[in-house]
This record gives structure tokens, sequence and C-alpha cells, in this order.
């Protein structure tokens, strides 16, 4: 298993945007915290950047979860980098 960092940002207004999403998002990170998938996400204190930890097999299966969050779909987040990550210590 590889460890994978990401960096994105959220649209403006995103505390109020986010709303009606809000829970099914969280679920959905519960979820894939149980897997033992996701690691660590959440937002800069200035809600401007989102960031997060995973560990998968690949990039590809990062992407593909990130893509099928509803804050990607309903535009919350406006962009997605994803970086393998060599975890030092």
């Amino acid at each position: 298993m590889e460890q994978f960092v990401l960096w994105g940002t959220y649209c403006d207004n995103a505390l109020e945007k986010r709303v009606p999403f809000r829970e099914e998002h969280l679920s959905r990170l519960s979820k894939l915290k149980e897997q033992g998938i996701l690691i660590t996400l959440g937002p800069t204190k200035c809600n401007r950047y989102v960031f997060g930890i995973f560990e998968a097999s690949g990039l590809d299966i990062v992407k593909k979860l990130l893509q099928e969050d509803v804050y990607w779909k309903e535009g919350i987040w406006t962009s997605l980098d994803i970086y393998p990550w060599v975890h030092a210590f």
C-alpha cells in the first residue's frame, strides 16, 4: 500500500454551500476511515483549502474516490491535487 497526500481548494462560500451535502460527505468519509483508506481529511483554518492523507494501492483509486465524493460532484471542492507521499517517520 502507498500513501498519498491531497491538497485542494474550496469554492467561495463553501461553508454555506456544503450544508445540504455535509451529512452524506461525512458519512462516506467515516466509511473510508473504517476501511483504512482515509487517514485524515479536513479544511485548513481559513476554509480555502482541503488537505488529506490516504492509503491505497494506487493513485487512480484515490482519484476515483475523490471524484465520487458529493463535494466534488456539487462543486464544493474546486480543485484536487494528489501526490504520492513518502512518510519518513
